[in-house]
């Protein structure tokens, strides 16, 4: 088993949720982060002058998935959240010892 971690944009949201549904990846945990990659964040001009604004507000997407389903699943998050401009985000794998699922106690591939 393995957990996929996605840093995607806001707006990409829905594109990538109803992708990872149509392949039958349901369970997933969304939340609100800040981050910033190579562009360091970006500049805004206002009344007062430029300033930067360090630290962008993304979306983290987590799903546990079968170690087969990590293309599949990675394929549709990468095909939705794209949009070609700097700040698309990053998707990475940790491989997963254990899942338990709370309400039946089912382990592992049955918890998923």
């Amino acid at each position: 088993m393995k957990k996929i971690e996605a840093i995607i944009r806001q707006e990409r949201l829905d594109a990538v949720k109803k992708a990872l549904e149509e392949n039958s990846y349901f369970g997933m945990t969304v939340s609100e982060v800040s981050g910033r990659g190579r562009q360091k964040g970006i500049s805004l001009q206002w009344r007062a002058g430029e300033y930067r604004v360090d630290l962008l507000p993304k979306l983290k997407i987590e799903l546990v998935v079968l170690d087969e389903d990590v293309p599949v699943a990675i394929d549709a998050i990468v095909r939705n959240a794209r949009t070609g401009d700097i700040g698309d985000g990053k998707i990475v794998v940790l491989p997963v010892e254990s899942v338990v699922r709370v309400r039946t106690g089912d382990r592992n591939e049955n918890a998923i």
